[in-house]
Parts: structure tokens; C-alpha cells; sequence
């Protein structure tokens, strides 16, 4: 349902480019025409990008350094669950919110700041993925997203928290 502008996909390409990172970028095939001209050529030694990929399998994965999200529900959860620092770019209902948790109460990530248009601009993209990706602050998101993996292990698995509630919940539909 959601999809970026041509401005916006713009600066989040120059951005990426600008961090000098690595990256995985799932750009359906509808929006692969707003990427900036030529761009997929200029980052193909740092750049791979893909119309799907299997989202939890690629959040598991040990070389995957953070997230840029757009923080729905089910985004925020499964990099949550993977102990991966996010950047969060949220753009409506719920997002914003997520955000919010992500940065600010898990501590697990940054927010993109926005201008006046609502755009992210390049510059402020490259500094919020540096500043996940390197220094003292992108280590404690780190241990804090391993914090927050390893507290979800203990709830599913048997007499967590989550294990326990599924199993009172089912208990009470079988007695009705």
C-alpha cells in the first residue's frame, strides 16, 4: 500500500550511496523507475537490489547490519525478534508510533528527521546509517537489540510469558 515518491526514493538512493555501506534494497518492479538514473550500475560493487526477498531470512542473517523500516508492525517485529538495529522512516497510521518505540523506548534505533516537505534528505539518511552502523552509540542498539532477541526467545519458548498466555487462552476456549 505504501510506496515512496520519486523525490524521496531519490534522496534514500544518494544516502545510501553517500554511507559507503553495503546494502540490500527491495525495490518492486513497479517503483524501479523512480531510482535515480543509472544509480543501480554506479553502487554495483556496495549495492544489490531485489523486487522480494524473504524478510525474516535476510533479518537473520549475521552480515545484515541494520534496517531501514518503515516501521509497520510486523517490519518492526521481525527485526525486533532478530536483535537488528533499525532506522525508522515511518509514513503513517501505526508507524509513527513504532518509531517512536524503536528509538526511544527499546532504544534499538533512529529516527530519519524530515523537512518541511515530509522528505528525508540524503545527508541526514547517510548520518542516521553511520550512526547506526559505526561508533559508540550504533554498539549499544546492538546490545540492545540482542537485549531485546534474546528476552523474546525466553517468552515463546515453553513456560514463557508468550507460551503461558497461549496456553491459558486456549485453555479457557476448550472449557467454554
Amino acid at each position: 500500500m505504501a510506496s515512496l515518491g520519486e523525490e524521496q526514493m531519490e534522496e534514500l538512493a544518494w544516502g545510501l550511496k553517500r554511507s559507503n555501506s553495503y546494502f540490500l534494497w527491495v525495490v518492486r518492479e513497479s517503483e524501479e523507475e523512480k531510482l535515480p538514473t543509472n544509480f543501480v550500475e554506479e553502487t554495483s560493487e556496495k549495492g544489490l537490489f531485489v523486487s522480494w526477498c524473504h524478510q525474516v531470512e535476510v533479518l537473520a542473517h549475521k552480515a545484515v547490519g541494520c534496517f531501514m523500516t518503515h516501521c509497520g508492525w510486523n517490519s518492526t517485529l521481525e527485526a525486533l525478534s532478530q536483535g537488528v538495529p533499525m532506522i525508522a522512516m515511518p509514513c503513517w497510521a501505526d508507524q509513527p508510533t513504532n518509531a517512536k518505540f524503536v528509538e526511544d523506548v527499546w532504544e534499538v534505533g533512529v529516527r530519519v528527521t524530515v523537512d518541511e516537505k515530509g522528505i528525508a534528505k540524503r545527508e541526514e539518511i547517510e548520518e542516521c546509517i553511520r550512526e547506526v552502523m559505526e561508533g559508540e552509540r550504533g554498539n549499544e542498539m546492538k546490545r540492545n537489540g540482542e537485549k531485546w532477541k534474546e528476552l523474546g526467545k525466553e517468552a515463546v519458548n515453553e513456560g514463557g510469558s508468550s507460551d503461558s498466555n497461549i496456553e491459558e487462552f486456549v485453555a479457557q476456549l476448550v472449557c467454554s
